[in-house]
């Protein structure tokens, strides 16, 4: 392997460290084009294709995924994953290129843009590899396994992942982003593909000795070697989780740690949840100035209403644009729960404009939950969201347009400036530098008439910026997903005394349980009348949740015992008897390189604490014990986890709180 590494290095510029990730990407600005949308041809016209798409597509033009559609147009011969891929890997000694992301990827579309749709690194593709493409949405049990080889080769992760194979699926090479000629001693795509085709056929030995040694490595991992070891569930794992939040906070501009910033979902969840315990008010102000902050900053859609991936600097200013289920619905139960809590408002006013969003521009008319919005329209990341401040004053008039204006940051040379490139384009992005307490004071109007002045004026704006060219909307249903909304929705009907957000859950609820089930068994995903592939661990525990919080919003037992039947499918097919905790995927998933039990929190809860926290709550709901001793075990599986990084535990310490509470 390490014969391998440096022979690599010197061929192509210190290879393995070339890569680029997908928050700190610097490259040149991508072309001013749309990317490519998803093909719209009816299902009679895709039925009557060849297997391998013919002369206009490539075999990705029969999956449902919008991201595959999105490639299936690509001159690289795309395999969607699975046994024919392989097959025709090993039948013609050929090493795999797997390419992972999804379709409102940012960097994802530049890869596309630059090198996919490139006849010359489709041809080397084509002509040396067997190239697959993967949804990671669909698939987070590939994804998973790919990007750890990723971050184990280069130290850092990210999409588009880009992972050579050997014809069995065993890691050898990995990357993220790659433009498609060398850039700032940097190698491109097709001296990389160059060096590594030669490599296969010369140096094969190495390449083997190196998946050996990356492949056990990653299968030590998995079944537990490396990680902390059993614990007793304690109080003191709470108070770690708490020392560590405050420890990290932001005073100034909220949040926990510098750039770029996240919403802090599991965070807030647990402040919240210890603030109820304890009443301690050190607790609050961390959590209400980090939605505050989170609420004035560019990171809110203040026009059309919900919240973007994330913020590129510590303001909570400059967002990534894309727009995804799980976060929004990750926020409004936050911020339900800060009205609940506080009694403030305007918690109230931003949950309420979340769920509004969600039920204008995200919901299938069957009642599932669309994925997300891209960041990118026209070509530019953000353009949809962006205001000349000209086109204001048009809109609103010169009188109020200056007053809004004042309120949402606008500056006649725009304040927009995009973080990847540096370019200024004159736009902004709409904010509030200060308060509307402030502003109130500032323009001379009260509170209450500036806040009605404003919402008519954002109504304006948005029934213009409706007729602009959208961002592509990923238009799949994912269970998991779909179970956090469902949850979040109920928990907003609830607490807002509002039924349309309860109506809506249950309609999303009675989808998932009638066309993404069969025989008890989840499915995935869901588009355009098909339900595929077989659920994950977090379908399961997060859809179970969702209906415990109907079950709580309505007092329908209905919801109860659906959701007892789907933890009962958890512990037949996905429970780790020997150590306790779930596997993400079921005893009778495909085989892959392995089978893991995460712990980690990411951009969704880990599986395994919602899934533990399920658990408690149907304990208390139906007395029985059993339920209680497998949260238990959960949680003494992962306590070392817990211990060792309370920041990526933050739900299985929920779970833990709760699993204490029961006895207190």
């Amino acid at each position: 392997m390490n014969h391998l590494r440096v022979a690599l290095v010197y061929r192509v510029a210190v290879l393995v460290t070339a890569t680029l990730g997908f928050v700190t990407l610097g490259c040149e600005a991508p072309p001013e084009e749309a990317h490519r949308t998803v093909p719209t041809l009816s299902d009679e016209e895709i039925t009557m294709l060849p297997p391998d798409g013919g002369s206009q597509y490539n075999r990705l033009i029969h999956e449902t995924s919008p991201y595959l559609l999105q490639h299936a147009q690509n001159p690289v011969d795309w395999y969607p994953w699975g046994d024919e891929a392989f097959e025709k890997a090993r039948k013609e000694d050929k090493p795999i290129f797997l390419s992972v992301g999804y379709s409102t990827c940012h960097w994802c579309h530049v890869m596309e843009r630059e090198s996919f749709e490139n006849e010359e690194i489709a041809a080397l593709l084509n002509e040396h590899f067997v190239p697959i493409k993967i949804d990671r949405e669909e698939r987070p049990d590939v994804d998973e396994i790919y990007m750890n080889a990723t971050q184990l080769m280069t130290g850092h992760g990210g999409w588009p992942n880009s992972v050579w194979l050997m014809p069995d699926g065993r890691p050898w090479h990995a990357g993220t982003y790659f433009p498609p000629d060398d850039r700032r001693g940097r190698p491109g795509l097709k001296t990389l593909l160059r060096t590594l085709a030669e490599f296969w056929d010369t140096r094969r030995a190495d390449i083997e000795k190196r998946a050996a040694d990356l492949s056990a490595t990653m299968r030590r991992i998995a079944g537990g070697a490396e990680t902390p070891g059993f614990g007793e569930p304690t109080r003191d794992l709470v108070e770690g989780a708490i020392g560590s939040i405050r420890s990290a906070f932001d005073e100034w501009w909220g949040g926990f740690g510098g750039a770029p910033k996240f919403p802090p979902h599991g965070s807030l969840r647990l402040l919240f949840y210890e603030y109820d315990r304890t009443q301690d008010e050190a607790l609050l102000p961390m959590a209400t100035r980090t939605l505050d902050a989170m609420a004035e900053g560019g990171i809110r859609d203040h026009v059309g209403g919900g919240f973007h991936r994330y913020s590129t600097d510590a303001k909570w200013f400059l967002p990534h644009f894309e727009k995804m289920l799980y976060d929004n619905a990750q926020l409004v139960r936050i911020y339900v729960d800060a009205y609940r809590i506080t009694g403030d408002g305007k918690y109230r006013d931003i949950a309420t404009e979340i769920c509004e969003w969600v039920l204008r521009d995200m919901v299938d008319e069957r009642g599932g939950f669309y994925c997300a919005l891209d960041a990118d329209s026209e070509g530019e990341e953000g353009k949809f969201y962006l205001w000349d401040r000209k086109e204001i004053l048009s809109i609103l008039g010169e009188d109020r347009g200056e007053v809004f204006g004042r309120v949402y940051g606008v500056e006649g040379a725009g304040n927009y400036q995009d973080e990847a490139t540096g370019h200024r384009p004159g736009t902004n992005l709409l904010f509030l530098p200060r308060s509307l307490d402030v502003s109130a004071k500032v323009e001379k109007i009260e509170r209450s008439a500036l806040e009605c002045r404003l919402a008519e004026d954002r109504a304006k704006l948005l029934d213009v910026r409706n007729r602009r060219v959208w961002p592509h909307l990923d238009d799949k249903v994912l269970a998991s997903w779909n179970g956090l909304m469902i949850g979040s929705l109920a928990h907003a009907g609830q607490h807002l005394d509002e039924p349309k957000y309860t109506a809506a859950a249950e309609k999303a609820a009675e989808f998932l349980l009638t066309e993404m089930r069969r025989e008890g068994r989840l499915f995935r995903s869901y588009r355009d009348g098909r339900a595929t592939l077989h659920a994950y661990l977090d379908d399961y525990a997060f859809t179970a949740a969702g209906l415990l919080d109907l079950h709580e919003a309505t007092g329908n037992p209905l919801y109860l015992e659906e959701a007892r039947a789907l933890v009962e499918v958890l512990i037949e097919h996905y429970h780790d008897d020997d150590r306790g905790g779930f596997f993400f995927v079921a005893d009778d998933h495909e085989e892959l390189l392995t089978r893991s039990r995460d712990p980690l929190d990411r951009a969704i809860p880990s599986g395994n604490g919602v899934a533990a926290c399920v658990l408690i709550r149907l304990s208390r709901l139906t007395g029985e014990a059993r339920y209680r001793e497998l949260a238990g075990r959960t949680i003494e599986a992962f306590a070392g986890f817990m211990a060792q990084a309370p920041r990526s535990t933050e739900s299985l310490i929920l779970a833990t709180g709760h699993y204490l509470g029961i006895s207190d």
